[in-house]
């Protein structure tokens, strides 16, 4: 027997049914090791001794690849293939090997999708484990670490409150605390436009603008108040125009390339809404495989990469299948071939592309679930149209003179001539402004036209807008910062810390984001430039490349890192905050008078920190209690000045209960999203289950889940009520002191009675100081017992708190779970 390890259960159901009956194929479930999130994990005066642990939840598969090895004649290690694939790969051969349990050949597989002429192939053709990859994730794994673990400690030294600092993520954060001071120092200008509507000879209507003024061309800011605007308007309707000037020209437009993994997080973004960890968890699910027709099949190419190319045959496929749909007229002569203009691109893999062209989105529509399906469609029309022919546009310009030529107006239009590739996909735009498509009638120079009206219209300029996914994500490609396998991650953390809230889809900074970036610019100031933090990317990039020595580039960083923090360090928290105030003093006190103590008129304001963060106090304390929550009051995208974003509580109003009159919130905390009933003391609170989106969630669903607990009804075995609520593990039944978990069919606010005690029947959670015998060990029993604060084992004496991972009130351990765990706390 041959033992094939990937690191996800879904692809090795599907590499299984390729290879047959003659291997076996087992999950690692990801990373097998980690570094211990404790200090001494990566020792740089050791040259970066680095200790590994296997965590706990990858004990079993460890042991389960240990099993099948007993039986096995060679290994093929067939992790995805990128540098976290290598990893996982070299993370098991050097595990087994401490264990001293492998003792057959081992040979390392890639393929770049999951179908059956792509598995076999990979087999045909092993090879070494990369080392100059592993070398690259090393490298990139202790420079995490030696930056969160030496700089997060001075945070929480320096600005109690704070978080986590990260080497990409701190990056990012600036990037949208940068663009937030943007839009605060914004000064919106005032200027006016002037439109004209002509007819033609024809009695065809068509829209102007006015462009010159006694032959000057007009700027934006020619206009700037409504008297003026008025006087060019008289001016205007009392001319006669005629048609002057005729340009017409056409432009070719190129389709885009088949998607990276940042382009497909914008555009996905874009298209589909999709935050960029959405869509790659969807993306995974279609490179993994999904049941067609009985046969589990990998839709779509590997999700991460940088690469634009395709594979020739792929690219063969294309082109038939172009040519056989939309005729020879939407095919290009010769095949397109795409090249990278991103900082640092590794070109390593192909473009994100369907396994199967011929596989259209209509074809597997009944096996996929909506998500996947939208995402699938998404990058089968990216893919098929960077093969199509250019689309043709015809484009007309046209002048508008006076007939004393003091004025100028102009008109544009354009016209499809040819679709090309439009006729399958356009690609969006950021913050696009409109563009001008408007049909122009026929009309030849000279020809008289009439001014049927002429109208003024008020503009502001506008501030740059707020960072989306998408843009934030174009952003940090174009600047070199972070890897496209990061983007996802980096942005999940910047939110989950509660350093920035997406608000309208647009990333707003919360008060200890600013405070933390005020603090790095401040005393780390080179380890949050853009251009030092790209060149610390292409350094990196070199050890992929073996152009580098990883210790190399981890002695140098450290060295200069290490005697920062060390200057650092003997600074106080009072003299840190001074300076943090005065980096902050345009956002915080734009004015002298915002400076003093509206309550003591006698103190002056300055940032403070408490254990939950900064917040403005007087510097009359304790004699005066006066303190303000650091808040945003910025300017919205369309120039108006915004009070309603509380960032420090990343809140959303969904309306008011009609019983009490108070305002109905949800929320994101520390622990996720919740509902409240009234602010401060007395609020009433309650978490967000997991079947409902904290986007979607109406008034109505709030209200039904701050009046939890919900009595469903007697039991009648025992006449106790049974009654449904949301507790520290989620949504359950109760009658007594027995209760149980709701599945994730079961929605809490819908539940019945008869539901309720089919689940309390069926339940694995019995009274609380009864137990459930999990079997003997050493001829005891092992008892699973629910209790205050969830579940635990006993054995003997013995009290024994459960892993994370089997803390749920619906998962039991097994027996030899229960037994490991003895045994590790007998060690102890």
């Amino acid at each position: 027997m041959k033992l094939v390890i990937v690191e996800s259960p879904a692809k090795a159901k599907t590499i299984n049914k390729y290879l047959g009956k003659d291997y076996q194929v087992l999950a690692s479930f990801g990373h097998i090791r980690d570094l211990p999130a404790k200090d001494g994990s990566v020792l740089p005066d050791k040259d970066f001794e680095m200790t590994w642990a296997v965590e706990s939840k990858s004990e079993k598969h460890v042991k389960d690849i240990v099993n099948a090895l007993q039986k096995a004649e060679e290994v093929y290690l067939a992790s995805d293939p990128d540098r976290e694939g290598e990893a996982i790969s070299w993370h098991i051969v050097q595990e087994l090997t401490r264990r001293k349990k492998l003792k057959v050949p081992v040979h390392r597989v890639v393929f770049n999708e999951i179908t059956k002429t792509a598995v076999l192939e990979a087999m045909k053709n092993p090879r070494e484990i990369d080392m100059n990859l592993v070398n690259a994730y090393l490298a990139r794994r202790a420079l995490d670490y030696l930056v969160g673990f030496t700089l997060s400690p001075v945070l929480w030294r320096k600005l109690p409150g704070s978080k986590s600092a990260g080497r990409v993520q701190s990056v990012a954060l600036r990037l949208v605390c940068e663009r937030e001071s943007e839009i605060e120092a914004f000064k919106k200008q005032e200027y006016w436009s002037l439109s004209a509507q002509m007819e033609t000879l024809n009695k065809d209507v068509f829209k102007t603008s006015l462009t010159h003024v006694d032959g000057k061309k007009l700027d934006k800011f020619a206009i700037v108040n409504e008297e003026q605007a008025s006087a060019m308007k008289a001016k205007v309707l009392s001319s006669v125009f005629s048609v002057g000037e005729i340009e017409k020209k056409q432009v070719k437009r190129n389709p885009a390339p088949a998607f990276t993994t940042s382009t497909l997080q914008q555009e996905a973004s874009r298209k589909l809404n999709f935050a960029a960890k959405k869509t790659m968890k969807t993306a995974q699910e279609l490179y993994e495989g999904v049941e067609i027709n009985g046969e589990r099949v990998g839709l779509i190419t590997y999700m991460r990469t940088d690469g634009v190319t395709l594979a020739q045959e792929a690219v063969d496929a294309m082109r038939v299948f172009i040519e056989k749909e939309y005729g020879k007229d939407f095919l290009p002569e010769k095949p397109r071939i795409y090249k990278n203009k991103v900082k640092n691109a590794q070109e390593a893999h192909e473009a994100i592309r369907p396994t199967n062209i011929n596989r259209t989105p209509q074809s597997v529509s009944a096996f996929l679930d909506k998500d996947q399906l939208r995402l699938y469609e998404l990058i089968w029309k990216r893919a098929l149209a960077c093969q199509m022919e250019s689309a043709l546009l015809d484009k007309v310009s046209v002048d508008i003179p006076s007939s004393d030529s003091s004025l100028m107006l102009h008109a544009t239009g354009q016209t499809i001539a040819f679709a090309g590739f439009i006729k399958v996909y356009k690609e969006d735009v950021d913050d696009e402004k409109e563009e001008d498509s408007a049909l122009l009638p026929l009309m030849n120079k000279g020809d008289a036209l009439a001014l049927l009206e002429a109208t003024t219209e008020q503009h502001f300029t506008e501030p740059p807008p707020r960072y989306s996914e998408a843009s934030l994500v174009k952003k940090m490609e174009e600047l070199g910062i972070g890897r496209p396998s990061t983007y996802a991650s980096i942005l999940s953390v910047l939110q989950d810390r509660a350093y920035v809230v997406l608000n309208k889809k647009r990333f707003i900074p919360e008060d200890r984001g600013r405070v933390v970036t005020a603090f790095l610019e401040n005393y780390f100031n080179q380890y949050v430039q853009y251009d030092f933090t790209a060149k610390l990317e292409s350094l990196l990039d070199d050890i992929t490349s073996g152009d580098a020595q990883w210790k190399n580039v981890l002695s140098e960083f450290w060295k200069n890192f290490y005697a920062t923090v060390q200057q650092v360090s003997p600074f106080k928290t009072a003299d840190v905050l001074q300076k943090v105030d005065a980096a902050l003093e345009k956002h915080l006190f734009p004015t002298e008078e915002s400076r003093i103590c509206p309550e003591c008129q006698k103190g002056t304001l300055s940032l403070k920190v408490g254990r939950f963060g900064a917040f403005i106090g007087c510097s009359n304390y304790p004699e005066c209690k006066y303190t303000r929550q650091f808040s945003t009051s910025s300017t919205d995208e369309d120039g108006e000045e915004n009070t309603t974003v509380e960032v420090q509580d990343n809140n959303r109003i969904l309306g008011i209960d009609e019983k009490t009159g108070l305002n109905v919130f949800v929320k994101k905390g520390p622990y996720g999203w919740y509902v409240q009933l009234g602010e401060g003391k007395e609020a009433k609170r309650i978490s967000v289950p997991k079947n409902l989106s904290s986007d979607d969630l109406t008034l109505e669903q709030a209200k039904g889940l701050l009046s939890l607990p919900r009595l469903l009804g007697k039991n009648p075995q025992t006449q106790e009520d049974v009654e449904t609520s949301i507790g520290r593990f989620g949504p359950y039944v109760k009658s007594g002191k027995v209760f149980q978990s709701l599945t994730t069919a079961d929605d809490v606010l819908k539940i019945d009675l008869q539901r309720a005690l089919i689940l309390l029947e069926n339940g694995k959670n019995k009274a609380k100081d009864e137990g459930i015998s999990l079997g003997d060990y050493e001829g005891k029993p092992i008892l699973w017992i629910v209790g205050k604060y969830g579940p635990y084992l006993k054995w003997e004496k013995l009290n024994i708190a459960l892993p994370k991972e089997l803390k749920g009130l619906d998962i039991k351990p097994t027996l030899q779970q229960a037994v490991d765990l003895i045994k590790e706390k007998n060690k102890k």
